[in-house]
């Protein structure tokens, strides 16, 4: 059914999402964005399910956006790419409100993009030697879709630590800016997951879905004015020079005119 994601569900409704470009670090690609949005839709209305992990094949948890895949929207049309910065922010979105508690298992680095899927997460426990970073403006992109989950679970005042700067950091710093619930060594992370999976076992589903939207009415808002603003955002930065530069510049392999 899936291309590039596999979802796995036990007896108990714990169903584990796994990102499965690992030859690729697990990048978002328009196949794995509309892929993940139908499977958190569908997730969402399963009664079955009571508990969403959301976990990645291979050594990356996700390396963010599939620079191709980008490349593509730079290139096409205003109609393709608007509609593909709409597909990546309503998967975000989607993710956000699915109506089941959602783990994030981080085995491994996150950068742009991945920042933004274990944000959408209600909890995310990750590995001490991951590394983590908002890399996008080293390309000359920005975290467009991604930045109101992003201030959502780090504040303003944190994210401004790392937001504009694209260096990478570690998972205590990443603890310290609420990214991370926990570190956990790699051999004890499944056992890790499955402590915050029980309690909910143990709770009335309906009530859980309707907790985690009163929680989420209560946070900062993310309302679909802002959502759109940041398509517009996103859209914008493609259309730029810099991002153009950026870009060749990687795949090229070269250094960016504004490195100094």
């Amino acid at each position: 059914m899936y291309n590039t994601i596999e979802i796995e569900t036990d007896a108990r409704g714990v169903a584990t999402l796994w990102l499965a470009r690992e030859e690729k670090h697990n990048a978002l690609s328009a196949g794995m964005i509309r892929e993940l949005t139908q499977a958190a839709e569908a997730l969402g209305k399963d009664d079955a399910v009571r508990v969403v992990v959301l976990a990645a094949k291979g050594k990356s948890f996700c390396a963010g956006g599939d620079l191709r895949w980008m490349q593509e929207q730079m290139e096409a049309d205003a109609d393709t790419r608007r509609a593909g910065a709409r597909e990546l922010a309503m998967m975000l979105n989607t993710l956000n409100e699915l109506p089941k508690p959602l783990i994030a298992r981080v085995q491994g680095n996150a950068f742009g993009g991945g920042i933004g899927m274990m944000s959408v997460a209600d909890v995310a426990l990750g590995v001490p030697e991951a590394k983590f970073g908002l890399t996008e403006v080293k390309l000359g992109l920005i975290p467009a879709t991604i930045s109101p989950y992003v201030l959502a679970r780090m504040g303003e005042d944190k994210a401004r630590r790392v937001f504009m700067s694209a260096r990478l950091f570690g998972a205590a710093e990443a603890r310290d800016l609420n990214l991370l619930a926990r570190i956990v060594e790699a051999d004890a992370l499944d056992a890790a997951v499955e402590a915050e999976v029980v309690p909910y076992l143990a709770a009335a589903p309906k009530a859980v879905a309707a907790s985690k939207a009163l929680a989420r009415s209560l946070g900062p808002a993310i309302t679909s004015e802002i959502i759109e603003a940041t398509i517009d955002r996103l859209v914008e930065t493609w259309e730029g020079e810099e991002a153009r530069d950026g870009i060749a510049a990687f795949f090229e392999k070269r250094v960016a005119p504004w490195v100094r």
